[in-house]
């Protein structure tokens, strides 16, 4: 995610007034989101000031903090919502360059095609080998593991390339698993010895999260019981990347549901797997119009995630720096995502 300069309040109101996108009439947020960033995320006034001057503003959002980490941002694009929709969809370039090293999405149904490209990273192929149920550096099923162990000839010259199909395997039968069972297929990782499921730190996480059980339940039964429960307007697909955004690079995969309301648009990226870090993961992004302000939109995002580290004495050195890491990348994301909007135009 390319890193931007935090425009001043200032300098955007400025641009905004020669727009003439700044008005008295548009001094104020709509309604729905002024009821969220007051009663959930509490925005100080100074925080509102800078918002709805222009400027990316991001905030820190309550949770336990020994394992999870949530933050809110929100700005204005002056562009158009279908602009921002398109890009999503198009995410193997909407998330390309830079911390993203591949980004794949994957067909409905699934193919071999769409994992060619996906390879276990150099410092991951070296430990495999001495992978044991509940002692392993990647997160993967205890099943998982050990096809790892007895289907890979470890000690054969091509022991990588075999390990590296036994994951593409892996990937795709754990996607179309997905699409039919939902999260009762998820994967129970089994790197160390407390067995992590995810979709029950996913549930329990988003039972925690007001954006889904009082603003948003429908979408919150939605990615609790897909592909039981529908949404209406709304479509989805999968995707793989691999990121490196850690010490490690990771392979993740992610659901994501983008429902077009004649009010709103919302997009949801929900984490079924990472091979690093996390036990589950999501973003939420709305996208609100606010005709007295003009034909763009509000972006607001919210992103959370639980993982392994944050707990303990270095957990708390941990979760300083993560907390404080994730917040500056969203801010650049927000700042990033308005120029390149802005730009299309």
């Amino acid at each position: 995610m390319m890193s931007h300069p935090f425009c001043s309040a200032l300098a955007a109101t400025v641009l905004l007034s020669t727009e003439g996108g700044m008005d008295a009439q548009s001094a104020s947020l709509p309604p729905t989101l002024d009821r969220y960033v007051s009663d959930v995320v509490k925005l100080t006034k100074s925080e509102r000031r800078e918002l709805l001057a222009g400027a990316p503003v991001t905030k820190l959002l309550p949770g336990d903090a020994t394992k999870e980490v949530g933050v809110f941002g929100a700005i204005w694009i002056n562009a158009p919502i279908q602009g921002y929709v398109e890009a999503i969809k198009d995410i193997e370039n909407f998330e390309r360059g830079a911390a993203f090293r591949v980004t794949k999405r994957i067909s409905a149904p699934p193919v071999l095609a769409d994992v060619v490209a996906l390879r276990l990273p150099e410092e991951d192929l070296k430990e495999l080998p001495d992978c044991l149920v509940g002692d392993c550096i990647i997160k993967v099923s205890e099943q998982a593991l050990r096809r790892f162990r007895n289907e890979v000839d470890w000690q054969g010259r091509d022991a990588h390339a075999q390990a590296n199909r036994l994951m593409r395997e892996l990937s795709l039968e754990y996607v179309t698993a997905y699409l039919a069972e939902g999260n009762e297929r998820l994967a129970v990782y089994r790197d160390n010895s407390r067995p992590t499921s995810v979709a029950s730190e996913f549930r329990e996480m988003t039972d925690q999260m007001p954006e889904l059980t009082t603003y948003m339940p429908q979408l919150r039964d939605y990615l609790l019981n897909y592909p039981r429960a529908t949404l209406a307007g709304a479509t989805s697909f999968l995707y793989w990347q691999e990121t490196n955004f850690g010490l490690r690079p990771t392979i993740r995969i992610s659901h994501v549901t983008i429902r077009e309301g004649p009010n709103d648009t919302v997009i949801a990226s929900k984490m079924i797997y990472a091979s690093h870090y996390f036990w589950a993961g999501i973003e939420l992004r709305v996208l609100l119009p606010d005709a007295p302000r003009g034909a763009g939109f509000w972006l607001v995002t919210v992103s959370r995630s639980r993982s392994d580290g944050l707990s303990g004495f270095t957990g708390w050195f941990v979760r300083r720096r993560a907390r404080s890491e994730v917040e500056r990348g969203v801010l650049a994301g927000l700042a990033a995502t308005k120029d390149r909007m802005e730009i299309r135009r």
